[in-house]
């Protein structure tokens, strides 16, 4: 009885080649410890700057360096900050979050809208609001004609106008966001449906966005974030000290001759809180949405 012989078509492991994956490895570990600290090095020296300015009475900070301070004063700099001009940062508080919350609810409502229609809908005037879209991308926003406008609808020094002007300005990258998304839901759920006697609304608001939650969720981060920071558009658009924002706060202690640093850096840090705590509860979430649809 013949005996068959069955030889392996891996190559025979060699010490050569041991060093080899060795030394790949290392080098791979050198790199990523090198990214690290850079990545350290770029956002941790900022970020600390700030804290430990925040936390010294004004004579310290004024020096503006990194040293440690001799006494913590952060109790009283955060008294300061939130009573001053009677309270403007609460106020500033709410009209923030007002202002992107109403406008996080508009962009996922007709972003969502406008991308499930551009791509499930193809026709001749596609390529047209395709380019509409990119050019809303590159465009930059007229400042005195958006003013006369909004002045001559009576939407201007309001929260529905600046609610409205953030929404234009976030929708082109709304709706590419919720366009890619799309692609990746089959059509035969839409065809499933409709068969079914779901009208074309049902099927939006009752099959098709409950699916989006992903892209969603990245869009509520990434423009959350943009909309709360944002310092020109509501310096421009929404003028006023009962309209301030958090942002506009910072020009509480900021001045051309006298500049209480250690209460500017506790206020930095104090509207910086909302934002990072999106982001940590998002953070996964936020790759997932970005991605989906580059791959169908």
């Amino acid at each position: 009885m013949n005996k068959v012989v069955v030889q392996s078509a891996r190559p025979p492991v060699t010490v050569e080649n041991r060093k080899g994956v060795k030394g790949k490895g290392i080098r791979k570990l050198v790199l990523e410890c090198i990214a690290v600290l850079l990545t350290l090095v770029v956002f941790g020296i900022p970020f600390y700057f700030v804290i430990i300015n925040a936390v010294k009475d004004t004579q310290e900070s004024s020096l503006l360096n990194m040293a440690w301070p001799s006494s913590f004063h952060i109790v009283e700099n955060m008294k300061a900050v939130i009573e001053a001009q009677d309270g403007m940062i609460i106020r500033a508080f709410f009209n923030s979050i007002a202002i992107t919350g109403f406008s996080i609810i508009l962009l996922i409502v007709f972003g969502a809208m406008a991308g499930y229609v551009l791509q499930r809908k193809t026709s001749k005037a596609t390529p047209v609001f395709n380019f509409l879209i990119l050019a809303g991308l590159i465009i930059p926003p007229a400042i005195v004609p958006t003013i006369w406008v909004l002045n001559g609808i009576g939407l201007f020094k309001t929260m529905p106008g600046i609610v409205l002007v953030e929404v234009a300005l976030s929708l082109p990258f709304t709706v590419l966001l919720y366009k890619g998304f799309m692609a990746t839901i089959p059509r035969e759920i839409d065809e499933a449906a409709l068969i079914d006697g779901c009208s074309r609304i049902r099927l939006f608001f009752s099959i098709i966005l409950p699916l989006l939650k992903p892209v969603s969720a990245t869009v509520i981060v990434l423009t959350a974030v943009g909309i709360y920071n944002d310092f020109v558009n509501p310096l421009y658009f929404y003028p006023g000290s009962e309209n301030a924002t958090l942002q506009l706060t910072l020009y509480n202690f900021s001045s051309m001759y006298n500049t209480q640093w250690n209460l500017l850096f506790t206020n930095i840090v104090l509207i910086s809180l909302p934002p990072l705590i999106l982001f940590i509860f998002f953070n996964k979430k936020i790759v997932a949405g970005m991605t989906a649809g580059s791959v169908k």
